[in-house]
């Protein structure tokens, strides 16, 4: 679960974390009230979980009432790549003398956490990486010994961070590593942390990202849960049980297993498409899930093809046919379908789909085959 920068700074604060003094607002008056506690002058920012705001006019300075009255009045309800603002984050100013990145994550290749530390905050990491790797120091921490104060204060000072900064960034670092293992942080970022110009080093923004697996630990998430923004498909997944993520394409993707289904997106690319989504319906292809499944693909009106790609190991294919006819008499559907059969029992599989194969069922013996009917089905665009 992706937190909003108030809710990552509140995050924070649970940690000892530094932040600038501020406050949430949902309409105009609101953010002149948290304006006036915060201290003029103030940084009236959108609470939108995507990047670019500044760019998109999402945030700006304001020195008095007045000015806050018109920026929050014309924040309030903008787009920004497709999220609308409706809460701001109404802040103290700083007066910034540099810009930090520091954060934490999983490496999952090298089964440890991950530290980040760059002396160019402010842009993004992914362009500092591109354009400079060297910048960026890193750290590798056993979870078992956990982070150590002196390997902060030296990877501070590989970073390359002021000499004024380096005492408070690496206590901050520590804090920081505290928030992403006991408050059970799949990432936990500030970008930038900022040393002021009287010499104090807080967290200017905060992206924090949750690990939904911990939630039994945590149940003060239910209230974060509950301003969270869900995709419609997402949810209507969620109900049914299904390992749904929801894209942009075009092309419907189902499959049995997490490899396969994101081989099938990679194929789908290959063939000039764009998948609309990922939906893992592992092991269990039987009617009821299928079913399940082409009716949340069925929700999105976007789609205009649907690929169901199966490879039957310990699920058998011909058990798999049985299900999507069983299915196809469930739902109604407004795209044709694609199936392609693989593995175990395949031939008696499309023996079953042999009497319903028609423009709106079309069976392919190859993925990369299936993939581009499929995609010239959904008119090819990308």
């Amino acid at each position: 679960m992706d937190l909003y920068e108030y809710q990552g700074k509140q995050y924070f604060a649970r940690f000892g974390i530094p932040t600038s003094p501020g406050g949430v607002a949902s309409d105009v008056e609101q953010a002149v009230a948290q304006a006036e506690a915060a201290g003029y002058p103030v940084v009236v920012k959108a609470q939108v979980k995507v990047g670019g705001r500044g760019k998109a006019g999402g945030i700006k300075l304001a020195a008095d009432a007045d000015e806050v009255r018109q920026h929050a009045g014309a924040i309030l309800g903008m787009d920004i790549k497709g999220h609308t603002v409706r809460t701001l984050w109404v802040e103290h100013a700083s007066d910034i003398a540099h810009e930090y990145y520091a954060s934490f994550t999983l490496d999952r290749s090298a089964k440890k956490h991950l530290c980040m530390v760059s002396a160019k905050g402010g842009v993004d990491i992914e362009e500092v990486a591109a354009t400079d790797p060297a910048a960026i120091a890193r750290l590798h921490v056993d979870p078992v010994d956990g982070l150590a104060l002196d390997q902060a204060r030296q990877l501070v000072a590989e970073a390359g961070l002021h000499e004024e900064a380096r005492a408070e960034a690496a206590e901050l670092l520590v804090r920081l590593y505290t928030c992403y293992v006991e408050g059970d942080c799949d990432l936990a970022e500030i970008n930038p942390l900022i040393l002021t110009t009287d010499g104090r080093v807080h967290a200017l923004d905060a992206k924090v990202t949750l690990d939904d697996n911990a939630a039994f630990r945590h149940p003060e998430w239910e209230e974060l849960a509950g301003t969270e923004s869900l995709d419609e498909r997402e949810v209507l997944a969620k109900e049914k049980g299904l390992n749904y993520i929801g894209l942009s394409g075009s092309v419907g993707i189902i499959a049995n297993g997490a490899g396969l289904a994101m081989s099938t997106l990679d194929v789908v690319t290959q063939a000039g498409g764009q998948a609309a989504n990922f939906l893992d319906i592992g092991g269990g292809a039987n009617a009821d899930v299928m079913a399940a499944a082409l009716e949340v693909i069925n929700t999105d009106e976007a789609v205009r093809a649907i690929f169901v790609n199966i490879f039957g190991g310990i699920t058998r294919c011909d058990e798999v046919a049985k299900g999507i006819v069983e299915a196809l008499g469930r739902v109604a559907l407004r795209s044709p379908i694609v199936l392609r059969l693989d593995g175990t029992n395949a031939p008696q599989g499309r023996d079953i789909l042999a009497d319903h194969v028609s423009e709106r069922l079309v069976v392919e013996e190859t993925m990369l085959g299936a993939a581009r009917r499929a995609v010239e089905l959904a008119g090819g665009n990308r």
